[in-house]
């Protein structure tokens, strides 16, 4: 099935003529006064969804027998205006288009709301887990009047759809371009009003607006998603704690949160608030919030090491706090070991297969690296577990950083905190690699190796589809092994070609810029010398 857009359901003379139709049954008003035969109206199923398989036929004739027993209920009225704005309401069961019938003439904007919500928007099932975006449908359906959030949304729509492969020529990067343009222009006024600068659809502008960048960034000069989300931090740092006593507050909150590890682990630079501002009153699923903390840390560590080095002269009590640095880092690493072994059942993974070759050796185009493969509940405790392990790899390269100052001029790859680096970068980088096919798909042509458990889903959409957010969780991770010593010249083959799937068939292209650009804390032994 295709999702064709909000319908009109007036008669078919009158959206024809594109008339308000009065929807009188059997026949309009507007077609006896004008005394034109109405030709009456088609089934609420036919006007929502094209049917392409005999299978979908049978949903569609047991969805009509079902209405035609609720006839007496009301139908929810149709949004209605001339703005093509992007209705905030979807039918759960519905599949993300990326074609529409050209007979029901729906307007694009419509077709691309739809897509982007079955693809970025993932709802919580439980009440103790998180979702993505999941506050972004409620801002836009009970404030209309939050054009700049519209502006970012309908462009963040158009870009999704317009980035698949079979949208090439249809003209929607230039109608995403074109609403990006008026979403910028409509935030800066707003951050200019004091009462609309710390509104929640303000905060949420922003975040849409480096999500933006995320999707059609194709070179690196044109990357400004680090300078959204510092502006995101700032907002939130001026929104204050009473930003927590709302849901829709504590959501965005810990949406900035999560961006802002993101943006401090890849540059190198220290949260601006310590763990507690950003952990205390602000936890909804207390696994994921544990992991965030010791992700802040491996932060603030990262950057107080990178600021010793660059400050300090070699003496006795400076390579004494080096070797602090040392077992600080390792404190942390095991605090992450243990927060492993200790998560609740319903965010641990499961070892489904295992994979012996690659079909014409060819590691750029494999689905799956030789080796196991793991399924999650759901993409969203994987991106939790995918953070962890891309901490484990920057604590171990702290230590190593440190342990090469330390015993410099000797060679630092004798010392054990090489060796024991060395082992978790190789453990660590086959657990990412092993839950790469999942992100990407691969588990959908296998349903009887998953049980799912149901914690949370899209807002639209079959969940037996490829996912765009899967791909757009996985990036940065993905970046960060092509970027590391330990991974071997196969895996790195491997990752640079799921970067490119990633970029070309899910329409994250800037997955293109990051199979090109190593992650800055690789063991580089050249580095390690100058020090």
């Amino acid at each position: 099935m295709v999702y064709c857009g909000k319908p009109s359901r007036g008669c078919q003379m009158c959206r024809t003529r594109r008339i308000k139709c009065d929807e009188t049954k059997p026949t309009c008003n507007q077609c006896a006064k004008s005394r034109r035969q109405c030709p009456g109206y088609k089934d609420e199923f036919d006007l929502v969804f094209r049917n392409e398989t005999k299978a979908t036929e049978r949903r569609a004739q047991k969805a009509n027998r079902k209405a035609l027993a609720q006839k007496g209920k009301d139908l929810d009225s149709p949004t209605s205006g001339s703005d093509k704005s992007i209705s905030p309401t979807f039918k759960q069961e519905v599949v993300s288009p990326t074609a529409v019938s050209p007979g029901l003439n729906v307007p694009v904007e419509q077709m691309a709301s739809c897509h982007f919500v079955a693809n970025y928007v993932l709802l919580p099932r439980q009440g103790s887990t998180r979702g993505f975006m999941e506050y972004l449908l409620p801002l836009l359906k009970h404030d209309q009047r939050n054009h700049h959030l519209q502006h970012a949304f309908n462009a963040c729509a158009l870009a999704s759809l317009g980035n698949r492969p079979n949208a090439a020529g249809t003209g929607m990067g230039d109608k995403a371009l074109g609403h990006y343009t008026k979403a910028l222009a409509a935030t800066h006024i707003a951050l200019m009003d004091p009462e609309q600068s710390k509104s929640d659809a303000t905060l949420a502008s922003v975040l849409m607006l480096g999500l933006f960048e995320n999707m059609t960034a194709r070179q690196m000069g044109m990357f400004a998603w680090g300078s959204h989300i510092e502006g995101a931090i700032q907002l939130v740092k001026a929104r204050g704690r009473k930003q927590l006593r709302t849901k829709t507050g504590l959501l965005l909150f810990i949406a900035v949160r999560t961006q802002m590890i993101i943006h401090t682990l890849s540059t190198g630079t220290a949260p601006i608030m310590g763990v507690e501002w950003w952990l205390s009153d602000a936890v909804k699923d207390e696994s994921a919030a544990q992991c965030q903390r010791l992700n802040i840390k491996t932060a603030e560590l990262r950057a107080e090491v990178t600021r010793l080095m660059s400050t300090v002269a070699r003496s006795p009590e400076n390579i004494d706090i080096m070797l602090d640095m040392i077992r600080r880092a390792q404190t942390v690493d095991q605090d992450f070991v243990n927060w492993m072994r200790t998560t609740p059942d319903y965010f641990q993974y499961t070892t489904v297969a295992w994979e012996d070759n690659v079909s014409n050796g060819d590691y750029s185009k494999a689905e799956v690296f030789p080796g196991r493969v793991d399924v999650y509940q759901d993409f969203w405790i994987a991106s939790v577990w995918n953070m962890a392990r891309v901490s484990r790899l920057i604590l171990a390269s702290v230590i190593v950083r440190c342990a090469a100052w330390v015993c410099s001029p000797v060679d630092y790859r004798t010392t054990p905190e090489y060796a024991t680096a060395a082992r978790t970068c190789v453990d660590t980088i086959s657990d990412i690699i092993a839950s790469v096919p999942y992100h990407l798909g691969w588990h959908l042509k296998r349903p009887e190796l998953l049980e799912r458990a149901h914690i949370s889903g899209f807002a639209c959409g079959l969940e037996e589809s490829q996912k765009g957010l899967p791909g757009y969780f996985l990036t940065w991770p993905l970046a960060c092994l092509h970027g590391q010593d330990y991974t071997t010249d196969a895996q790195r083959a491997w990752v640079v070609g799921r970067l490119k799937f990633i970029g070309d068939e899910l329409g994250v292209k800037y997955a293109h810029i990051l199979s090109q650009v190593s992650c800055s804390d690789t063991l580089n032994a050249r580095l390690f010398a100058q020090h």
